[in-house]
């Protein structure tokens, strides 16, 4: 058993793409089969080997290994398509020679024969037929020499021994086709599998209008490589007992083309950042706390200094239970850090009162005359507080919080104080006052 994948080095990774390469990961995993990776580059305007080493890093980081193809060879050379032309026109070439195929305005078609049916039976899709009487003639070799997508995809299925081929519904129509060449080169005809394509939540086919849909969009936001791989396992099928978060050994356990629904799948960010969320609080603390770190450094583009490790340590946490993407921690946490610290004026003028004032210049006295800087004493003197002066909590806390993190988004209130440490946290509660 041999499946495949064959993206195109036009663009980066899409979120569809690598969802159709999961699952052909997925079934040959799960069947003890082989699972391979070529590079369709017959567009050789539009190919780069930017876009190349995008495909094979994020499949990679996905955790797809593959057991030949690009990047690491087999039996067949370098596994791009640009490096068979070829194989292709002498194929092309050969079909006209046999009178299969022929020659029109420089280009070469493929002849269809009337009035037959082209019968298969999709894993999905169950029993398909098509009648050749709808299917024209097709082009196979363009007058550029260069081959169609339906001559070089076809004979590398045949070349490469792929017995199964699982791709979207949209080539669908184009299988007959493929068959037909197939059938032409006296091979065996592999098993189909025409998988749903990804949709919106508005119903619509996913794409730009909703947003950056390349895998290293998605990883330059923060999502987790084995959070992305449990949600895409999700759409499209699902390993039962009403299960959504599973790991990888379970999916390859259960995964079965047969169960994939013929529905579109609806790929839902804000369902993905969820998930992404659980997998964050389930990490290890130590190695939240390294990501975490290495998240920050590469986004202020230095070290941390000890100090600043320090403070992290006290607050990660209780960042870690909050956030759903390993973006957030850098926003959650830059009042920590030796950074020009602003304090959001707006947010400032929307928790200022006379109130709030009050709080503030009373905190500050507290805080100074405090003889043991614990969060617990933090906690209680603060609540303490709120009880003397006759204030809600929204009052004299979300004035607090704005004035010590710069911001009413940041981890709980005692433990930033915590974390900052007692002179910082006076020396910011004085500039307020002073503002007042």
């Amino acid at each position: 058993m041999k499946l495949r994948i064959a993206p195109s080095p036009t663009g980066q990774l899409h979120i569809g793409n690598v969802r159709t390469a999961l699952f052909n990961w997925l079934y040959a995993r799960s069947n003890g089969g082989s699972f391979l990776v070529r590079i369709d580059d017959t567009d050789t305007e539009r190919s780069t080997d930017e876009f190349k080493a995008d495909i094979v890093n994020n499949l990679k980081w996905l955790g797809l290994d593959w057991d030949e193809g690009v990047d690491i060879g087999g039996s067949q050379g370098d596994y791009k398509q640009s490096s068979r032309f070829n194989r292709y026109q002498e194929i092309a070439h050969e079909f006209v020679e046999s009178g299969l195929a022929y020659e029109d305005g420089g280009a070469i078609r493929f002849k269809v024969p009337k009035s037959q049916q082209i019968k298969f039976n999709d894993y999905v899709r169950g029993d398909m037929v098509f009648e050749t009487d709808s299917v024209e003639d097709f082009v196979i070799l363009r007058s550029d020499k260069s081959p169609t997508y339906h001559l070089a995809s076809t004979l590398d299925d045949v070349d490469y021994g792929i017995t199964i081929i699982a791709r979207g519904e949209d080539i669908l129509p184009s299988t007959p086709k493929h068959i037909l060449i197939m059938q032409a080169l006296d091979a065996n005809i592999p098993d189909f599998c025409h998988l749903p394509l990804l949709f919106g939540p508005d119903g619509k086919k996913l794409s730009k209008r909703h947003g950056d849909t390349s895998v290293q969009s998605f990883r330059d936001k923060g999502i987790l490589k084995d959070a992305m791989f449990n949600y895409l396992c999700l759409l499209g099928w699902s390993p039962g007992e009403d299960l959504e978060k599973f790991d990888r050994d379970l999916a390859i356990e259960r995964f079965d083309f047969k169960n994939v629904l013929p529905h579109s799948a609806i790929f839902d960010d804000k369902k993905l950042m969820w998930m992404n969320g659980l997998y964050i609080r389930e990490k290890e603390s130590n190695d939240f706390e390294t990501e975490s770190i290495s998240y920050i450094q590469n986004t202020l583009s230095r070290d941390l200094f000890e100090d600043e490790l320090l403070r992290l340590n006290k607050i990660l946490p209780s960042v870690q239970e909050r956030i759903e993407s390993m973006v957030d921690i850098t926003n959650q946490v830059m009042f920590l850090l030796d950074e020009p610290f602003e304090v959001n004026s707006e947010e400032w003028n929307s928790v200022n009162s006379e109130e709030a004032q009050h709080y503030i210049f009373e905190l500050r006295n507290e805080l100074i005359s405090m003889e043991d800087f614990t969060l617990s004493n933090i906690e209680e003197t603060m609540r303490s507080l709120l009880k003397e002066l006759d204030l809600k909590p929204k009052v004299g806390f979300q004035a607090t919080r704005v004035s010590v993190t710069g911001t009413k988004i940041s981890p709980p209130l005692f433990e930033s104080i915590y974390a900052l440490g007692r002179e910082t946290s006076i020396a910011r509660l004085a500039e307020s006052i002073e503002k007042l």
